[in-house]
């Protein structure tokens, strides 16, 4: 948003400028100064789990740039208003999911007319009445920020285990709720890290909990009946570089404790018929080397653990067996070689199946399996690019296989296929009540080359009628860390600015695994930059080509993408028309030094250590966007946080905005809104999330001249 139309709206005054109170660092022999470091709450971890106890001088400082924000935005309400009713319109509110059967019973969610949250619920398999377990809006009445975490019903269908946030700082709470009567039980589980494994007799689960710095760090047992305080401890994780799991394998028999950071990954099984037993070792992690394991009770009449690593060299991961009475390494076969290039992304073992989900070429694929003869054939897809994924379902002994599918012009499709007969039957399709044709639409893959002679793909979704011939405007879309990889999937919000004449473009650059685990490797570490050169690379191409006007780039990312907008800022300003970075990562040096924050210890094979390392140091404040601002023209910004995010902390983008408003040598404004309710995914509820979005949008229309 231009100021001259801040002006336009009637808004004069001048942002608000926090108070410099310098503070020195001493690190390697170099000197950090933080002029802004008083905006960190001393008691964050309590403002994390109640919001209220915030410092009043930090609460003025942030309030008062959200009324700032608010003001400039003041004049636009009516466009933000008619996103937003246009974004529902396409929103199908009485909605629901697919039932997945498990034995007696298909389990779904739905939402109701005008409902935020959904209710979940379950269905007689051979007919009968809906049953609602939960109901989400229910539960969240009355209360500023509501999640509902990870759900499971007990192995007799007979009780439930729920968990949710009610602060935005993902410390949940776990709830029992008896299905026949509709009311909870008396236990409740406090500081958990998501939902509930149960043992077979539906006696107890297992639970992961988060520490005062909210990591998951341990396991427990909770037996129904008994007083949290009493739960037994499983797993103790000593090292905070690790954060710890827990989850529930398909064929039944066992629940699987996972360690893990980035590279390194260590996996026990627990007996759910022996809940008390020791946890079984799978193999001792070694660093740099992940495995992910499957059960099968009787493969070839052996029981047998599936494993998916990338051991000895298997950078993009090959799928070895192992017999689960002797699991370790030395016994691992190898099953499914490892294909340069060809990333395994995940797997599903069945009784007479095993599918896998890879990645090749940029796009995923589905690959079925025969367990009795090893024979293989794909699922097949046609569009330039699309977004692919496996549905979890509760049986393991079925022939079908769910999956999902989409591109940027296909509305989310579910597939039921029947592995045997090889023939689809699409069970839902995504509705837009407000009408949708993809005809209307292309989506197009484009390879853009980068400064070093690697090739970085963008994803496109445009109008058909856009004129591509340098006039249009663009939202450029990236993330580039974790590899992650950034599906080129539906998203019916994109539409109002595709409509409006947009080309929206997701640039899949170095740090995702978007072609393979050597395109993560070479974002990350020492070659982080590569992140940010790849992002302006696709930005110039789309430019040099004429997809987009050089004047009207708006680029968008969160998190650590929030960190790529931060460095592209400092590196090529004026490439951009406006950047939106949406709880940004942009204190990395202070950040990655701190190892009381909760994901700093974890972070450091991503990032590197600045503690032990001075080479890591010297990159880390190099790139770092926080300590790179300087005295130049920056473009419009719109910066969003929320208070209780425990991965990116509120005072990260507040000092960042803080020291752009002193360096800020140009005319176009910066905004900063903190939501004092929410946490890491901003607004909870499914119509509370659109004014968030809606917000973004009229920053992106305004900052590129677009008349709406």
């Amino acid at each position: 948003m231009k100021k001259s139309d801040s002006a336009a709206g009637g808004v004069t005054h001048a942002p608000p400028q926090a108070v410099r109170r310098p503070v020195k660092h001493e690190i390697h022999g170099d000197t950090l100064i933080d002029d802004y470091g008083w905006l960190r709450d001393p008691n964050w971890r309590e403002v994390m789990r109640d919001p209220s106890k915030l410092n009043a001088e930090i609460r003025d400082n942030l309030e008062a740039e959200n009324r700032h924000t608010e003001a400039a935005f003041a004049p636009f309400d009516a466009l933000k208003r008619s996103l937003v009713a246009e974004m529902r319109a396409r929103i199908k509110e009485d909605d629901s999911s697919v039932p997945s059967r498990d034995g007696p019973f298909g389990y779904y969610l739905r939402y109701r007319d005008g409902g935020q949250h959904p209710l979940l619920c379950r269905l007689p398999a051979e007919g009968g009445s809906e049953q609602i377990l939960l109901d989400g809006d229910a539960q969240a009445k009355g209360l500023a920020y509501f999640q509902l975490g990870p759900s499971r019903h007990s192995p007799d269908h007979k009780l439930f285990a729920w968990s949710f946030d009610d602060a935005g700082s993902e410390f949940c709470k776990i709830r029992v709720r008896d299905i026949a009567t509709g009311n909870d039980l008396p236990d409740i589980v406090q500081d958990a890290a998501g939902g509930a494994v149960w043992t077979r007799d539906a006696s107890a689960f297992f639970y992961v909990w988060r520490d005062a710095e909210n990591r998951p760090s341990k396991v427990f047992l909770h037996k129904l009946g008994t007083p949290s305080n009493q739960d037994t401890l499983i797993h103790e994780e000593a090292d905070k570089g690790m954060f710890v799991g827990v989850g529930e394998l398909l064929a039944g028999m066992f629940g699987v404790i996972t360690v893990g950071d980035h590279e390194t990954t260590e996996t026990r099984l627990i007996d759910l018929a022996n809940p008390l037993s020791s946890p079984k070792m799978v193999a001792p992690r070694k660093t740099g080397e992940r495995y992910e394991i499957d059960h099968h009770p009787s493969l070839n009449g052996v029981p047998s653990l599936v494993i998916v690593t990338n051991a000895n060299g298997a950078e993009d991961f090959k799928v070895m067996l192992a017999p689960l009475d002797n699991p370790g390494r030395e016994h691992w076969r190898e099953l499914i070689p490892h294909r340069p290039g060809t990333l395994v992304m995940d797997i599903q073992v069945l009784r007479d199946w095993m599918i896998r989900l890879e990645r090749n070429e940029g796009l995923p694929r589905l690959i079925v399996r025969q367990l009795s003869d090893g024979s293989e054939h794909t699922i097949a897809f046609d569009e330039e690019a699309y977004g692919l994924g496996m549905a979890g379902g509760y049986e393991f002994v079925t022939d079908n296989l769910r999956f999902s599918y989409a591109s940027m012009t296909t509305p989310t499709e579910v597939w039921d296929y029947d592995m045997r007969t090889k023939q689809r039957v699409l069970k839902k399709r995504q509705e837009i009540p407000s009408g949708h044709d993809p005809a209307n639409y292309i989506t197009r893959r484009i390879q853009a080359p980068a400064q070093d002679g690697e090739i970085v793909p963008v994803s496109l979704l445009y109008h058909r009628d856009t004129k591509l011939d340098g006039s249009a405007p663009c939202l450029l879309y990236g993330y580039g860390a974790y590899g992650n990889a950034i599906p080129a999937s539906f998203n019916t919000n994109r539409l109002s600015l595709v409509d409006r004449g947009f080309v929206y473009a997701i640039a899949h650059i170095r740090g995702g695994t978007e072609k393979g685990w050597r395109w993560y490797r070479e974002g990350k570490l020492t070659k982080k930059e590569n992140t940010f050169t790849d992002f302006i690379a696709a930005a110039e191409h789309l430019i040099r080509e004429k997809f987009v006007s050089p004047e009207k780039i708006v680029a968008h990312g969160g998190s650590a993408g929030g960190l790529l907008m931060g460095a592209v800022a400092n590196m090529r300003p004026e490439l951009f028309a406006g950047i939106i970075a949406e709880v940004p990562f942009v204190d990395a040096v202070h950040t990655m030094l701190d190892e009381t924050l909760p994901l700093t210890p974890p972070e450091w094979p991503e990032w590197g250590n600045p503690i032990t390392d001075p080479e890591a140091y010297r990159l880390l404040k190099r790139y770092s966007p926080y300590e790179n601002v300087r005295a130049q023209e920056y473009p419009s910004m719109l910066v969003l946080a929320g208070l209780t995010d425990p991965r990116v902390t509120y005072w990260e983008p507040a000092k960042w905005v803080a020291k752009l408003r002193v360096f800020n040598t140009g005319k176009e404004p910066i905004y900063s809104k903190t939501n004092m309710d929410a946490g890491h995914g901003g607004a909870a509820g499914r119509f509370d999330r659109l004014e968030e979005v809606a917000l973004e949008y009229v920053f992106a229309l305004k900052t590129a001249g677009v008349a709406a």
